[in-house]
This record gives C-alpha cells, sequence and structure tokens, in this order.
C-alpha cells in the first residue's frame, strides 16, 4: 500500500496503527498520512456495576481517507485483578462505518456483561457465568481493528478499558459546583459536564482526570458504611494525594483552608441513594493548597447517570 510507510523518525502528525498482517520488528509502526482508518476519541473508560445488568455504550470516530474503512472489529479481552492473568481475545463486535469520502466519521455500539465474556477463558476456564463472580478492580480492554478496502486490517492505538466496580462507580452529571481561588469565586471557569468514577475496592474510588474543573488528574475518595465521604491521604500507591500536583486538603484535616465552599458535615462529604431508580447523589468539598500562593477550593454536587 503505497502510502504506508514504517516509522524511522518521530513524526508529529502521524497517525500510529500497528499492523495484524504483518510481522513488525519490536516497537516499531506503521502510519498512516491520508489513507484512512485512524481511530479518534474512543471512550477510554467506562465503569462497569456489578449487579445492575445494564447496558454500556462506548463510541468514537474514524478517519475516511483515499482508503476506506468499510468495517471494524471490537475484539475483548480480560484481566483479573487477583491474579494478573489475561485471557484470550474474542469478536465483541464487527462494525459497519459510513463511507464519507475524506471525514472522520462517528461509530457507536452496546454491549452487556455476556457480551463481554463470550469466548474468553483463562488457561482453559472460562469467566464466571454472572458478574457476581468478579472481582473488584478486574477489567476488560476493547480494541479496535479497522479493515481497509485494500484488504489489510490494521490495530489501532486507541482502546477502551471496562473496569469492574461496585454502586458507586459510573458517569455522573455535575449538577451543582463551586469553585475558588484565593477567596475569589471563580464562576468563570468552566467545568466538564461528567466526571467518571471508579472502584477501587469495596470503599475506595477514583475519579478520572478531572480536580474539579481541572483535568490531568487522577485521585482517590473513599465511601463508608454511613455513606461518609472521605479522603484518604494517600493513594493506593502509596503516593500523597494531591490535586493539580499540590497538595490535597480537606474538611477533616484543612477545614481553614476550605472557608468558602460548604464544610459542615449536614452539607457535604455524604451520599444520599436512590434505592429506587439508583440516581445516587454525591456531594463532595476537597481542595488543595500552592505554596506562596494560597488555597484552591472546590465543592461538587455529583448525581448518577442511569442508562
Amino acid at each position: 500500500m503505497k502510502n504506508i510507510k514504517y516509522l524511522t523518525l518521530i513524526l508529529s502528525v502521524a497517525f500510529v496503527l500497528q499492523s495484524c498482517n504483518q510481522d513488525l520488528p519490536e516497537n516499531e509502526a506503521i502510519f498512516i498520512e491520508s489513507v484512512g482508518g485512524l481511530v479518534n476519541n474512543a471512550t477510554p473508560t467506562i465503569a462497569y456495576v456489578v449487579g445492575n445488568d445494564g447496558t454500556y455504550i462506548a463510541s468514537g470516530s474514524i478517519y475516511q481517507g483515499t482508503v476506506s474503512v468499510p468495517s471494524m472489529d471490537v475484539v475483548v479481552s480480560f484481566r483479573s485483578s487477583a491474579t494478573g492473568a489475561v485471557s484470550n481475545e474474542a469478536l465483541l463486535t464487527t462494525l459497519t462505518i459510513p463511507q464519507e469520502s475524506f471525514a472522520t466519521v462517528p461509530f457507536e455500539y452496546s454491549f452487556k456483561y455476556e457480551d463481554l465474556i463470550a469466548g474468553l477463558s483463562i488457561d482453559g476456564t472460562p469467566l464466571p457465568a454472572s458478574d457476581s463472580g468478579l472481582n473488584i478492580g478486574d477489567s476488560f480492554t476493547l480494541t479496535y481493528r479497522p479493515s481497509l478496502s485494500t484488504g489489510q486490517t490494521v490495530q489501532s492505538a486507541a482502546a477502551s478499558t471496562v473496569s469492574v466496580g461496585t454502586r458507586f462507580a459510573g458517569t455522573y452529571n455535575i449538577i451543582d459546583q463551586l469553585y475558588y481561588r484565593i477567596g475569589v469565586n471563580r464562576d468563570d471557569v468552566g467545568w466538564p459536564d461528567q466526571f467518571t468514577i471508579l472502584s477501587i475496592d469495596a470503599t475506595t474510588y477514583q475519579i478520572v482526570d478531572y480536580f474539579g474543573p481541572f483535568d490531568g488528574n487522577i485521585w482517590y475518595f473513599q465511601i463508608d458504611e454511613n455513606d461518609v465521604i472521605s479522603y484518604p491521604p494517600e493513594t493506593p500507591e502509596g503516593d500523597a494525594q494531591t490535586g493539580n500536583g499540590q497538595p490535597l486538603t480537606t474538611c477533616q484535616l484543612n477545614p481553614g483552608d476550605l472557608t468558602n465552599v460548604p464544610c459542615d458535615p449536614s452539607l457535604t462529604n455524604y451520599v444520599v441513594r436512590d434505592d429506587v431508580n439508583g440516581a445516587d447523589i454525591l456531594y463532595m468539598t476537597y481542595g488543595y493548597f500552592t505554596a506562596g500562593s494560597g488555597p484552591r477550593e472546590f465543592y461538587q454536587v455529583l448525581q448518577k447517570v442511569v442508562d
């Protein structure tokens, strides 16, 4: 294929894909400059909640270039958090991709637990027929393999992770928020529409990417048996918790640095369960402190998105 060639230099415009049909040296890649097959914006993380029998949706887009992409396979594999063992791969679904020349076109697909586990096994043992047999922290990896009109199949660098968790894992809409920077209300700073929350263990949760309105963060909170929210001083790996690289502040340990947002336990840092519809609400106050500058304070109210 004329437009496919091996990378020997780092190219800022390279579209990186690994070929499924060629034997490539380790760590070598091929790129498609304007050919077609680049997968963009694939859903990075999906919080799978044990016991809710839900249908989950993933999406993304793919570029149609001088070479078209008639279809794309989504391939699934499983990793055990308890042992680190990884399953074989199985075909989850094959997507038909709209044919629009020189355009980035969207794709979307849905799945349930029985779809994820079909054909998967570890050392010859099939995965549990019920998701109750999974462990918190287990995960499925969804990889994307576009089929080109040339007959070649390539594997995208993009992937989606389905992380297994408990009730409070999932996608949350932000229904209220406050941000104070050194005592000044910053309503002018835009927050995302949603947060993704993953389960780490029975009581520990991870917020992916956002600390208040700021992306590029991963941090943790806990929900106890009384539905009280707290913030551990360390990550599960033993590192100090931070926000934007600065020391985390909490109502429990640093109330003097959180005077412009709610800190009264009757107003924040607790869960309101919705046992009818599952649209649980989390009230959270936290912040960080920049030495030589001052406190950043955040308050947010999150409501779980129910399929």
